[in-house]
């Protein structure tokens, strides 16, 4: 036993290394995985939304190669339209008055629609300006019944779920005073639904892919000159934005995994008995600020 007894610290004192080392290993293990499987409580983000841009392309094998772009753009001349100031304050003031008009209505007549109207203002929602003008997105119209009452069953199944689990009781009450709920007959009455995609990559002629810049600020523009010009048209929508949808969504409409849905609006006409919330707008001081 004497022998052993001035080494017998040492081998403590290994041993105690030897623990500590393994044990800051598996903690160290084990954070990795509590990391990688908590998510952040935020019910009111579709994961299916998040922005491409956020996570680079994979490298692809081979050279690298620009986005099949032309190097240099020709550019033209380019004169705009000019107005007196008399005539801008006009016009201005009467674009301020048609907009201040648009309500989200709920209430939708199934009373036919001219084609060529819903053609135009998507044509208008095209001209929106996009990330190195990559223009990431697809207008999905749909007025075939069958397809827009699978829509509906997609739609309020998931978004009894929302109210009832997901949203969380403030956001619910929140909505109260709206009456809103998870049935949506719009979907079913509505003459066209319009499902906007955002494309969060889009494809090179040789199959490779191509980065699409900003692509949900892009294609959320697009949405915001597609109401105005719904408005002006003097068609009606409520901004719908189907949480947890988008997958089920994007198959049964046979889109490609690259388009992501970020907007579903029902238009029409109102109904003869249609009711909006009586709300006001934040006055301009409450929202412009000049320095």
């Amino acid at each position: 036993m004497a022998l052993f007894s001035p080494l017998t610290p040492v081998f403590i004192a290994i041993i105690c290394v030897l623990i500590g080392v393994i044990m800051k290993k598996t903690n160290g293990e084990k954070e990795k995985r509590d990391t990688k499987s908590k998510h952040p409580t935020r019910p009111w983000v579709d994961e299916d939304l998040k922005d491409g841009t956020d996570h680079p392309l994979e490298e692809e094998e081979g050279e690298e190669e620009w986005q099949g772009l032309e190097e240099n753009v020709a550019h033209v001349p380019f004169t705009g339209e000019r107005y007196s100031e008399a005539e801008m304050i006009k016009r201005s003031q009467t674009f301020y008055e048609l907009l201040n008009k648009r309500r989200s209505v709920r209430f939708l007549s199934d009373e036919p629609v001219p084609r060529e109207v819903i053609d135009n203002v998507i044509r208008t929602a095209g001209t929106s300006p996009s990330g190195a003008h990559t223009e990431p997105w697809t207008f999905v119209v749909v007025q075939d019944p069958y397809l827009k009452h699978k829509i509906r069953e997609i739609v309020e199944e998931e978004e009894e779920i929302n109210y009832k689990k997901r949203m969380g009781d403030r956001w619910v009450n929140d909505l109260k005073r709206l009456r809103t709920n998870w049935i949506k007959e719009y979907l079913d009455t509505a003459p066209y639904l319009i499902l906007i995609f955002k494309q969060v990559y889009g494809r090179l002629p040789n199959g490779k892919k191509k980065t699409h810049y900003y692509n949900e600020i892009s294609v959320s523009i697009a949405c915001g000159i597609l109401l105005a010009a719904l408005q002006n048209a003097g068609l009606y929508t409520v901004t719908s934005t189907p949480l947890n949808c988008g997958p089920q969504l994007r198959v049964l409409l046979q889109r490609p995994a690259n388009e992501k849905l970020l907007l579903l609006l029902p238009v029409g006409y109102p109904r003869k008995d249609a009711t909006v919330p009586a709300l006001t707008r934040k006055p301009l001081e409450d929202i412009m600020v000049v320095m």
